[in-house]
């Protein structure tokens, strides 16, 4: 190939990247509101209230980069997409970025050309099958009839344990989490399979969670995190930057509570004064607010706050910190520097 013509078509590429990443900062600037792409239902993560209003931890994550972006976490339009649909709805631009529990893989980063911001949470399938049908191994499934939803990373893993193992099963498919909850309660299935913060959030709707057993196996790896289109450069760094920017505070202390007081005046700490906009030009990197670090965490506290509110082991989701303690403490979160 002529090398004049690489050249020229890798840069019209790249301008043309460039103008499609600028561009979502404009159009949500110029909207007012961030639609963002939760799940269709799943309580502690992404669920609607009796009062209609969206909660939960990835709820937490859309409303951080509403803060940041627009400087108003309420500035969010939730946009519920199932399994099937939820890749189509950010390519196509109805939603502006996902934040529903969706892993991360080779696949829908290089051939769907999604672009993963950072994980959020690091989980791993698991099962939960009717305590008194006396299973306490996914070994032990052998014939079992499994409601697992289509078009997921759970479909091909199921598939991988089950022919590893020489045991057979029979797949129940089903969209959403509703149905897999009427399915399963309803004895449709034997067995549900998802993420295992997934299962532990869905028994916690139960009337009888205790009723319900989560078995001992994690089959795959599932890092969960939100994404952009692919190329959108300048809009992931936002969505990147305000994620790393809640597991920062939580590691440098810096809380909902106390945020304010240390942004008023510059600390002894320059990492936390990055941060917080005090010192140094951060913000307009990203084309925001010297301050939008600090409308992030006033708006939904730090890494660490948030998933105590919303999934924490004092909530009825009930989910330890384990892998999603901070790197301090032997867990996998991690941010890079604010230098």
């Amino acid at each position: 190939m002529n090398k004049t013509v690489f050249f020229g078509a890798l840069t019209v590429a790249g301008i043309a990247a460039g103008a499609a990443s600028a561009a979502t900062l404009d159009d949500v600037t110029a909207r007012g509101t961030l639609n963002c792409g939760v799940s269709t239902g799943l309580v502690g993560f992404a669920a609607p209230d009796a009062n209609g209003v969206w909660e939960g931890f990835d709820v937490g994550v859309c409303r951080a980069v509403a803060a940041a972006a627009l400087g108003d976490p309420e500035a969010v339009n939730f946009v519920p997409l199932t399994t099937q649909t939820r890749f189509t709805a950010l390519a196509s631009g109805e939603v502006d970025m996902l934040a529903r529990n969706t892993t991360w893989t080779f696949s829908r980063d290089v051939d769907l050309k999604m672009e993963f911001t950072g994980i959020n949470y690091y989980d791993g399938q698991g099962f939960m099958v009717p305590r008194d049908i006396g299973v306490t191994s996914a070994k032990d499934l052998d014939g079992a009839t499994v409601c697992i939803q289509t078009g997921t990373t759970t479909e091909l893993n199921l598939a991988d344990f089950f022919r590893v193992n020489n045991i057979s099963y029979e797949p129940v498919p089903i969209e959403t989490n509703a149905e897999a909850q009427q399915q399963y309660l309803a004895r449709a299935c034997d067995v549900y399979t998802t993420d295992a913060s997934g299962l532990a959030a869905t028994r916690a709707t139960f009337e009888n969670p205790g009723d319900h057993v989560i078995l001992p196996e994690i089959i795959s790896k599932e890092p969960l995190g939100p994404l952009v289109r692919h190329g959108d450069n300048e809009w992931g760094d936002i969505v990147r930057w305000t994620l790393n920017a809640m597991i920062a505070a939580e590691e440098l202390g810096v809380t909902s509570a106390n945020v304010s007081e240390l942004a008023a005046a510059a600390t002894d700490n320059p990492e936390i004064n990055r941060l917080l906009g005090t010192e140094g030009e951060l913000g307009a990197m990203l084309g925001l607010e010297a301050d939008w670090a600090v409308a992030v965490i006033s708006a939904v506290g730090n890494y660490g706050e948030l998933f105590e509110q919303t999934i924490g082991e004092n909530t009825p989701i009930g989910l330890a910190r384990g892998l999603n303690a901070q790197w301090t403490e032997g867990g996998l979160i991690y941010s890079p520097p604010f230098r």
